[in-house]
């Protein structure tokens, strides 16, 4: 079946939200089996053969730190004393 941009809205939410499924979809008041037929058909689908750009958001926090937010809500949080070219690599390393 295909995935309906519903499903997929879902999925991602779920993805996010840290819940188990039963819970997500208790929540949201989902049939959990329909949820877990809809993610086994997003996982079907074809996933990018090549690296695609991630957009990330860089706020400024303490002055003592650097920090990447992702926006899926994936936070990583550097000291301020990491070295440029470090966290170069690490972007290197990451694409």
């Amino acid at each position: 079946m295909a995935i309906t941009a519903k499903w997929r809205q879902h999925i991602e939410a779920w993805q996010r939200s840290g819940l188990s499924q039963a819970a997500y979809c208790a929540e949201r008041q989902l049939n959990v089996r329909t949820f877990t037929a809809r993610l086994s058909d997003y996982r079907k689908l074809p996933q990018p053969e090549s690296a695609a750009l991630i957009p990330v958001h860089v706020q400024p926090s303490a002055p003592a730190a650097i920090v990447f937010t992702h926006a899926q809500g994936h936070r990583l949080e550097l000291s301020a004393t990491v070295s440029a070219r470090w966290v170069a690599e690490l972007l290197r390393c990451l694409a």
